[in-house]
């Protein structure tokens, strides 16, 4: 007998979450993305997997012009409740997002992330409890990603479990190093520039940890 072990997509399970909530609060919330709403969350989005001359724009700040004229056509063109469906349904074919192991890759952090600002923009919330699976792949991920997120800290830092875990994120400097302990959910938020809300413990230097905590992060 032929055991098949499945494993949950959590990029999934937090799209269709976040679009429930989207559903739920309407196009005029707040977020934690400055300047942004949930419609214009749900539109950056939309437009990061949908078209292919807005994506570039996301990660290089030299493009970003064309981005925002792209999320403005979306958004003149679609209602809000059409925006949520489109990003509920997934990435057209032709998207590099469309192919399973790389859409995974690509979209777990992603939807984790924007799902908590819009959870934690509103005027009370609950840290969740994920699944150990589900912090397992963010872990991963930030272990991966957190040289690249954390790259303009001026003091180096090391990210650590609540077991002990460590992981040097960036060398010391001359300023020292600070370690950031809390759940992988928590480091991800934390390196993706959500400090003000990340449930996480800093242990340093007065000044380095005070630096770290209103310094730009993410990817």
């Amino acid at each position: 007998m032929v055991t098949i072990e499945y494993v949950t997509d959590y990029s999934r399970v937090e799209r269709l979450a976040l679009c429930d909530l989207f559903d739920e609060l309407g196009p005029d919330q707040p977020t934690l993305c400055e300047g942004w709403d949930t419609y214009d969350l749900a539109v950056h989005l939309y437009v990061r997997e949908a078209d292919p001359m807005a994506g570039p724009g996301i990660m290089i700040s030299a493009l970003s012009d064309t981005t925002d004229r792209r999320m403005k056509r979306a958004k003149e063109r679609y209602s809000f409740t059409e925006v949520v469906d489109k990003v509920r349904n997934g990435p057209p074919g032709f998207s590099i997002y469309a192919f399973p192991k790389l859409g995974h890759q690509l979209n777990t952090t992603e939807y984790f992330v924007h799902h908590e600002d819009v959870r934690r923009a509103q005027p009370s919330y609950q840290v969740r409890e994920l699944p150990a699976d589900q912090q397992e792949g963010l872990w991963k991920g930030v272990r991966l990603a957190g040289k690249t997120m954390l790259r303009k800290a001026q003091s180096g830092v090391v990210l650590s479990l609540p077991d002990g875990t460590t992981s040097v994120a960036k060398r010391p400097t001359e300023l020292g190093s600070v370690t950031v302990t809390g759940d992988p959910a928590e480091l991800v938020l934390f390196c993706m520039g959500r400090q003000r809300v990340a449930n996480v413990k800093l242990d340093g230097d007065a000044e380095n940890v005070d630096r770290l905590r209103s310094a730009s992060f993410g990817v």
